[in-house]
């Protein structure tokens, strides 16, 4: 390429064959154009990763570098960096332009290009940096900008069939990893050693499952002794002892949507403090899958759960929200936060959400029972009521592992 131009089409290869069929897509976007049109927008900017997949197919990479996808009444073109060569446009729905980095800015001037300016455009302000925002305004001169994240967040959480289809099979393989983590369970073997049994039984599972899918970002967490208090804290190398209270933590990610599977366990023997804690966190557990009605509000489950705690003495002892929604999400990415178990949500649940259920219980350290707790199932809300799409069975008549 001889001219340096602010922005090109790659357009190398053929098209790939993305998570979803072009319908699905298009069926997206339609309900963003709803919101747009609802909105008065010229065009809408997105740059979350969440976003740009979930209308587009397209995954960024960003490695410090920005990505849009810029939506119009009859367009939808990924921006993307030179970089990534074609892989954007192969496995984007609709067009793709890639911008250099031979000057300054060009990532604008190509959004400009595509959303015109002098329009009210919608963008998402829970994920531009004020800089970012400063230079789009510059180069777009817009009427007005609207903040739009919370519709499209709306508009992702009620899930079509074919990604419920998805997520069955993310947790249909977070037991695959579960099974081969508790397989691999024993005194004096490392953290580290356990979680990437876990992971790499789920890395075939989907390559398996999913031929003509990216592969990237399942992980697993596995935890034990003290390193149980935090849901997320990293693996460790720390060596496994007799009596442990362990974490098992399974996260395949398929094309962009996450699953998850936890458990606790036990190796060699779980003591009388420690098994009364457990129980009473997964009496909580199967309350708060029973809570999970269509028609009934996050924070009404919450209460419930709150109420059956408080009632034990433990509810001090809960360290956050008790579920939270699926599709689009990952540890660095996503969240529809309009859909989670805690007290100031009060969305109510609708069938074809999907949420999970996991009451955590955090004992200090030197408290009989020092630990912490964890079940997580993923439930579906139907017509009448949840379905429990986690088979790993959970509870002390399963996870004292010998």
């Amino acid at each position: 390429m001889s001219e340096r131009t602010p922005f090109y089409r790659m357009h190398n290869g053929a098209k790939a064959t993305l998570p979803f069929p072009e319908l699905e897509y298009e069926t997206r976007l339609r309900g963003l154009r709803r919101i747009m049109d609802e909105k008065g927008l010229g065009a809408a900017v997105l740059t979350s990763m969440h976003n740009i997949a979930y209308y587009s197919g397209f995954l960024y990479c960003a490695f410090g570098r920005p990505y849009a996808l810029v939506v119009t009444p009859d367009s939808s073109v990924t921006i993307s960096a030179g970089i990534d060569a074609g892989q954007p446009w192969r496995r984007s729905h609709g067009d793709s332009l890639t911008y250099s980095d031979w000057a300054r800015d060009n990532f604008e001037r190509a959004v400009a290009h595509v959303a015109g300016e002098g329009q009210v455009v919608g963008y998402e302000a829970d994920h531009l940096t004020l800089a970012t925002r400063d230079r789009l305004e510059d180069a777009l001169r817009p009427l007005v900008m609207v903040d739009i994240a919370p519709d499209t967040m709306r508009q992702r959480m009620r899930k079509s069939p074919a990604e419920l289809a998805l997520i069955r099979e993310g947790a249909r393989i977070a037991d695959i990893g579960g099974a081969a983590i508790r397989e691999a369970i024993r005194e004096g073997v490392r953290e580290i050693d356990i979680a990437m049994a876990g992971r790499d039984a789920m890395e075939l599972a989907i390559a398996e499952a999913f031929p003509e899918a990216e592969y990237r970002d399942t992980w697993v967490w596995f935890q034990s002794g003290p390193n149980t208090d935090g849901a997320h804290n990293p693996v460790t190398s720390r060596r496994l002892a007799h009596g442990d209270i362990l974490s098992l933590n399974t996260f395949p990610m398929i094309s962009g949507y996450y699953t998850a599977l936890e458990r606790t366990l036990f190796l060699g023997e779980v003591d009388a403090a420690s098994l009364e804690i457990w129980e009473a966190n997964v009496a909580a557990h199967e309350l708060g899958i029973s809570l999970l009605q269509p028609g009934t509000s996050c924070a009404q489950v919450t209460a419930g759960i709150n109420d059956f705690l408080a009632d034990r003495d433990l509810l001090q002892y809960r360290s956050f929200g008790y579920g939270h929604s699926f599709g689009v999400l990952s540890h660095y990415y996503g969240r529809e936060a309009g859909l989670e178990l805690r007290e100031d949500i009060d969305t109510v649940l609708e069938p074809g959400m999907v949420i999970s259920m996991e009451p955590m219980l955090t004992i200090p350290e030197g408290t009989p029972g020092a630990g912490g707790y964890r079940e997580h199932d993923i439930l579906i809300i139907g017509e009448d009521g949840p379905e429990n799409i986690t088979g790993f069975p959970y509870g002390p008549a399963h996870n004292v592992v010998a």
